[in-house]
């Protein structure tokens, strides 16, 4: 659950609740590892209460500084024991160079792979990427070394994480990275908005933004051929903005669903043989006037309209 940072701790809390709630409510076992942040012991008592507010009843906080401490077995028996672990925001690099290969990390690892919720906010979003955006410039353009990626916990395999990404105009780094690593999608998760993703690689959007993809399949760019800061020429890239309740299939890079489309509307284009055996002319006035050209006389008699030239 990749949350994109700045996520609401003082309203509705819409996105921490999820978290308590898929963790498993007053059942929940949660660990909270701040390593990332510079706030220290402060942000990890916020969301120690935060959690423990919203009705999970065996909170902890580890904040390993080292990645000696990351092998502290305590630490490790903790994650095994938890529904959920979440991550806080902070430095990515950090988090990484700290969590990643060790005990703790494979701790978290096997939290994933066991079906308990991991969740991250900001540079714990980033983090759950194979592919780890380490660092780069925002802007909307893509530019050649504009941003770099290293390892991360690998909990999503087929996609680049960014998070912060229209408020900090990081659309340009994201393009430039799935631009050199088009197998990987690329996804940016604005504030206050997260992306849960379901075992069988389905994203919902939850929160009040919005999650973008980037799809580089077919991608012609020159990723490969630029130098200095040059930017990037990219053609054939899809992109996908989805709002709270849309669903987004990242195995086959589709999309599911969303709301606002209608129902029972055919996914693709509509032929003879959707058209039930019987069905004869349209008998709505609306439907049969539909795209028809209108004479003077007829805007005229209209309440409201007047004919234009």
């Amino acid at each position: 659950m990749p949350i994109g940072g700045a996520e609401d701790k003082l309203g509705r809390m819409t996105i921490l609740r999820e978290v308590v709630k898929l963790a498993g409510g007053a059942d929940a076992r949660m660990v909270v590892i701040s390593t990332a942040s510079s706030l220290g012991d402060e942000i990890t008592h916020a969301y120690l209460r935060l959690f423990a507010d919203l009705g999970a009843s065996d909170v902890q906080g580890v904040r390993p500084e080292s990645r000696a401490e990351a092998a502290d077995p305590e630490l490790v028996a903790a994650v095994d024991a938890a529904t959920a672990v979440f991550m806080t925001g902070g430095n990515q690099t950090k988090l990484a160079t700290l969590l990643v290969g060790t005990a703790l990390g494979d701790a978290v690892v096997r939290a994933h792979q066991r079906g308990a919720v991991v969740a991250g906010t900001s540079a714990g979003a980033s983090i759950l990427s194979l592919h780890m955006v380490s660092f780069g410039a925002g802007g909307a353009t893509p530019k050649f070394r504009i941003g770099q990626v290293s390892e991360g916990l690998g909990l999503v395999r087929n996609a680049i994480i960014d998070q912060h990404f229209t408020q900090r105009n990081r659309f340009g780094r994201l393009l430039a990275l799935v631009a050199a690593n088009p197998a990987q999608l690329g996804v940016g998760v604005d504030e206050d908005t997260a992306a849960l993703i379901s075992p069988d690689g389905k994203l919902e959007v939850k929160g009040r933004g919005v999650v973008t993809i980037f799809d580089a399949s077919d991608v012609v760019t020159t990723s490969y051929t630029a130098t200095g800061t040059q930017p990037l020429m990219m053609s054939g890239v899809q992109l996908h903005t989805l709002p709270r309740g849309a669903v987004f299939n990242l195995n086959t890079r589709r999309l599911v669903s969303a709301p606002g489309l209608s129902d029972d509307a055919p996914a693709g284009v509509a032929t003879l043989a959707d058209v039930p055996q019987g069905a004869g002319r349209p008998r709505s006035r609306r439907i049969a006037a539909e795209g028809r050209h209108e004479t003077t006389a007829e805007l005229r008699r209209r309440p409201g309209r007047r004919a234009s030239s």
